[in-house]
């Protein structure tokens, strides 16, 4: 929904020190009732397929998934949008050395009552052990990146990693790739293998 891209934009520039008041008008003309808190791009087009999968349209549900860039602005985010700004919702998904941003961000806000989801790493860890090393070297393979993927693993830093490590710090070593992989492995994960912090988080809104 185009619409809820300009709610976005409009806290984006708020956030940023600018005036709040578009924000107030486009929540209030798209019936936002609710906000997702997710780290970076990468995290919004896992929670996108995700949600697509289950036959789910987030926007016309009034749900805004926002990207905040970097969990150290998630205190920004909870006072603008929670329940001293303009009262929506909040949750959120979050790496686990980022938990206590989004908790201080929550408490700060008055929505310490309000539930936010920790990946045990990060979300792409999740997947990549969700989906196992076999099957991502093929989704890998069929998404054209096998012989990038085989030149990343002669690198001599990579040898003292895990295969699992291996295919996390691959999918960071390109601008874009993580956001495209995002989408890509949440699609192909089977139905009852979708990792617990992803799953709650939609379950949740």
């Amino acid at each position: 929904m185009a619409d809820m891209g300009a709610f976005r934009d409009a806290v984006t520039t708020w956030a940023a020190g600018g005036p709040g008041e578009p924000a107030r008008a486009w929540a209030a003309r798209l019936s936002v009732r609710a906000a997702v808190l997710l780290e970076g791009p990468s995290d919004v087009a896992a929670v996108g397929a995700l949600a697509a999968r289950r036959g789910r349209d987030l926007a016309a549900e009034g749900v805004c998934v926002l990207p905040i860039g970097g969990a150290m602005s998630v205190s920004r985010c909870t006072r603008l949008l929670g329940p001293t700004g303009l009262d929506l919702r909040l949750t959120g998904l979050c790496d686990e050395r980022e938990r206590p941003y989004y908790a201080r961000g929550f408490e700060r806000a008055g929505a310490a009552q309000q539930e936010f989801f920790v990946c045990a790493a990060d979300l792409e860890d999740e997947l990549i052990r969700a989906l196992g090393v076999t099957h991502m070297a093929e989704l890998i393979e069929a998404e054209g990146d096998l012989r990038a993927l085989q030149t990343f693993l002669r690198q001599p830093a990579q040898q003292r990693r895990t295969a699992q490590q291996q295919l996390r710090r691959f999918l960071g070593t390109k601008k874009g790739r993580k956001i495209h992989y995002g989408r890509v492995l949440v699609e192909a994960l089977d139905p009852d293998r979708v990792p617990d912090p992803l799953d709650a988080l939609l379950a949740g809104v």
